[in-house]
């Protein structure tokens, strides 16, 4: 059964004629049609056929069925039971409860598939654009301008104490002066 399975997922040869004469090479003995990793896998496969093809591929090509490596969407993982769920003291019909549990997951998941199909690459393409931008600004902007008040502690914490002296501090003393002459006295009646 396992060699079923792994032969399900082995990449299929894909023949190009690209006009010459025969299977010809490249000069690294690799056929120039072939993508880095389906070669290594090949390699791979012939070295041991029982080792799992899933650790050969690379980090930037997604894996299917591994789509929340990190669970972030753990909320998200919603069934019937945790919508609708009726009290012993009402019950539908055993058909009617039977016919909504399979149209909701039925309505769900292709609700979800037709969506998707729809908003998928437009939402891609403006998430990458935002996060594309929002890298571009911390990389150029945030982090310059964070070095340079770093650099120049020492003058910002001068002008900060200047203003304080200036700004803050005469309106603290006033208030300070007024609250002196206040005195209060309790008497026991």
């Amino acid at each position: 059964m396992t060699s079923t399975m792994m032969q399900s997922l082995a990449p299929a040869d894909t023949e190009i004629d690209l006009g010459d004469d025969g299977d010809s090479e490249d000069s690294e003995g690799q056929r120039p049609w072939k993508t880095q990793l389906e070669t290594v896998m090949e390699e791979e496969e012939d070295e041991e056929e029982d080792e799992d093809l899933a650790s050969t591929q690379s980090d930037t090509r997604p894996l299917i069925n591994e789509r929340d490596p990190r669970q972030m969407n753990e909320c998200l993982k919603v069934s019937f039971e945790d919508v609708i769920a009726e009290p012993l003291s009402v019950r539908t019909g055993d058909r009617v409860w039977f016919w909504s549990n399979a149209l909701f997951e039925v309505s769900r998941v292709w609700f979800y598939r037709i969506i998707t199909a729809v908003l998928a690459i437009p939402f891609s393409i403006i998430a990458g654009v935002l996060f594309a931008f929002l890298t571009c600004l911390h990389i150029w902007l945030l982090t310059p301008c964070v070095k340079v008040i770093f650099m120049n502690n020492t003058c910002l914490e001068k002008l900060w104490s200047s203003l304080v002296d200036i700004f803050i501090l005469p309106v603290y003393h006033s208030i300070s002066m007024c609250c002196t002459s206040i005195s209060v006295r309790l008497t026991r009646q």
